[in-house]
């Protein structure tokens, strides 16, 4: 059975209805008290290629539980009122996950083109992250 809708024309559509930053807005706004970034890498990304110095871990998968406040994992940081700036690896999941947010409801919502890739390639200041430690 074929696809109604593929990645591509999601991907579409998110971008339609979200904020998207040049990759020079975003490392402009590196240090601003008032912006968080917010990584929505797998960990495991996060360990082999780092990270935007000060980003907050959500991984994807999370991402709409961690940011209801009804929810038993909500975390603060979304409901903080601070600008939030989410990244991926090329923009494509940040995209959804922008959306997604935006549908929900939270406020100043954005991601930046390319992704870390183009951030890192840039050559814009990379945090290591220490690898999850083994249970």
């Amino acid at each position: 059975m074929p696809l109604t809708k593929g990645y591509q024309q999601l991907i579409a559509e998110a971008r339609a209805k979200i904020r998207t930053l040049s990759l020079d807005e975003a490392r402009a706004r590196l240090n601003d008290p008032d912006v968080v970034f917010v990584d929505i890498r797998d960990v495991r990304e996060l360990e082999r290629e780092g990270l935007v110095p000060g980003a907050f871990h959500a991984p994807r998968g999370m991402l709409e539980f961690w940011a209801d406040p009804d929810s038993p994992y909500y975390k603060e940081v979304f409901g903080s009122g601070k600008e939030l700036i989410l990244y991926c690896q090329s923009a494509w999941r940040s995209s959804l996950a922008a959306a997604a947010l935006t549908d929900m409801g939270v406020p100043r919502v954005s991601h930046f083109e390319g992704g870390f890739k183009a951030w890192k390639d840039a050559g814009a200041p990379v945090a290591e992250r220490a690898p999850h430690p083994k249970a």
